[in-house]
Order: structure tokens, then sequence, then C-alpha cells
């Protein structure tokens, strides 16, 4: 296993998650059990807290949020976000790496 949550898979980019809805604040949390660990305010109801994770990234990765979607993980804690993006994207992924 990579020590990294992400993994690129040809024009893909794939991002193993944490997720914690019900966070008294959205950030990213740092890597936790392999995956990147992510708080959101938003509840775990009629996809409110998958939106607002995949908007959350689209801000942090500074991609439009139309190339990002869920891949795995739809009503888990432990998700799998694909993201369509070249070799550019790898710093932006790095960054996320390090809790704010």
């Amino acid at each position: 296993m990579s020590d990294h949550p992400y993994r690129r898979n040809g024009d893909t980019w794939l991002l193993d998650l944490l997720v914690q809805p019900r966070a008294a604040r959205s950030a990213v949390a740092g890597v936790h059990d392999g995956r990147l660990k992510v708080r959101l305010t938003a509840p775990p109801v009629d996809g409110a807290a998958n939106a607002a994770l995949l908007d959350l990234l689209a801000a942090r990765l500074a991609v439009p949020r139309s190339r990002l979607c869920l891949a795995k993980g739809d009503s888990a804690r432990r998700k799998t976000v694909r993201i369509a993006a070249g070799a550019e994207l790898a710093p932006a992924l790095q960054s996320l790496l390090v809790a704010t």
C-alpha cells in the first residue's frame, strides 16, 4: 500500500478519505489510518455531507467541482473520491496531507 491516501489511475486520481460529519468546523485533519481525514459541519442526511465534501475538496485543490465525484462509500464514513486531472494535481494533493 502507498504511503499516501491518493493514487493515480490513468487520467484520474483516487483519494481515500475518512469523513467526520457534524463537526464543529469543516477542515482537512491530516492522515488517519491511511486515509485523509476530513471534518464537515454538514450532517450525513440527504447527501449533504457528500456534497459538502466535494465542495471542500474542489476549493482546496483549486479544481472545478465538476471534476470530482464520489467513487465509493456513498453512505459510509470511508469514501473514495475520483478526481479527473493530470499530473499537475500532485502538489495540491500533497498539500492536503498537512493538517490545517
